[in-house]
């Protein structure tokens, strides 16, 4: 089980974005196509925050939304779901981001975003509820925060706060290539912290984009390209097909756990929260490989359960059901 954290603080403290994610009440059209959008709260950051409480950890979210009904309903669902959300601010000159979401007949995804700037790239500075950070037992991010001012100061002064004060740093990048003003840059922009993480998760997709082509299967091109000397595990998901691991002193792979996908809007995100849930409650997880396997197993059956319902936080599941679903798993 989590501990629960100390009484005036988070276990794991998120930060980014949060948005509305309008996703198609039919599956494989386009958007022109779709006769009908039901509006689902988003975001990966805050995703992952209530992954965490829907297990039964404590989290909470830092970042910024428009002063608008949207926003209001954001900061409401996080409240709703047990994350703390003192840390988010709201902005009177920016509205609460949107994104349309295509999901294909598969259940992958094409997005089109409406931030022109929307509320979470104005986050500033001052605005950063400081003693959350400090008090944190893990701080998590992404690389969308990286892209515009004055988000990325605040994104980088988090992070110094975070690190100075002890907090395990996990960064998912979460690529978004659409909103980044070229390939290059977004390139240069997830690397740029790096070298800070403790915890890196990221995609096959993604390792080839960040080593400009590279195979993502072969260990060779993560260890030499991906894997810094201050990183403690870095995970590669592969969806259905489970995911990899690799830390100083061995790496590995852990399968799936085989759904019918609907809908993987959220499941590198259920992924992330099932993984930092265990992470929380015994930080030096990734120093036993035993451990670690028990852990990602339960982090590939979250994102699993996700799949199988559209949107993100509605599919977040509780750990009851991770652990039904493990049941079941090992009784086939």
């Amino acid at each position: 089980m989590a501990e629960s954290p100390t009484s005036d603080g988070s276990s794991v403290v998120c930060f980014g974005e949060m948005l509305i994610d309008f996703v198609p009440t039919v599956n494989g059209v386009s958007l022109a196509e779709a006769p009908a959008f039901k509006k689902s709260p988003g975001g990966a950051p805050a995703n992952v925050a209530v992954g965490i409480t829907r297990l039964g950890g404590s989290s909470a979210f830092i970042g910024k939304v428009g002063d608008d009904e949207f926003g209001y309903m954001l900061a409401d669902i996080l409240k709703q779901n047990k994350v703390n959300n003192s840390g988010m601010r709201f902005d009177r000159s920016a509205r609460t981001a949107l994104a349309f979401v295509t999901l294909q007949a598969d259940g992958e995804r094409e997005f089109l975003f409406f931030r022109n700037p929307s509320a979470d790239m104005l986050l500033r500075e001052s605005e950063l509820d400081v003693n959350l950070i400090k008090q944190a037992r893990i701080f998590h991010y992404g690389s969308i925060s990286l892209i515009e001012e004055p988000c990325r100061s605040t994104h980088l002064a988090a992070l110094s706060i975070a690190k100075e004060s002890g907090c395990i740093l996990s960064y998912d990048p979460n690529l978004r290539l659409p909103l980044w003003p070229s390939a290059d840059a977004a390139r240069k922009g997830i690397m740029s912290i790096w070298d800070q993480a403790d915890v890196i998760k990221i995609s096959g997709d993604e390792i080839s984009f960040l080593t400009g082509g590279d195979d993502p299967y072969d260990d060779n091109v993560v260890l030499e390209k991906l894997f810094h000397p201050k990183l403690k595990v870095l995970i590669v998901s592969e969806g259905s097909k489970g995911c990899r691991y690799y830390t100083k002193q061995f790496k590995g792979r852990v399968p799936g756990v085989k759904v019918k996908a609907v809908d993987t809007t959220g499941a590198g995100d259920a992924f992330v929260g099932g993984l930092l849930y265990s992470l929380a409650s015994d930080v030096n997880l990734y120093q036993d490989e035993k451990r670690l396997r028990e852990a990602l197993l339960f982090a590939n059956a979250c994102g699993a359960l996700v799949v199988k319902e559209k949107g993100a936080i509605p599919a977040l599941p509780t750990k009851k059901a991770v652990l039904q679903l493990l049941s079941e798993v090992n009784s086939r």
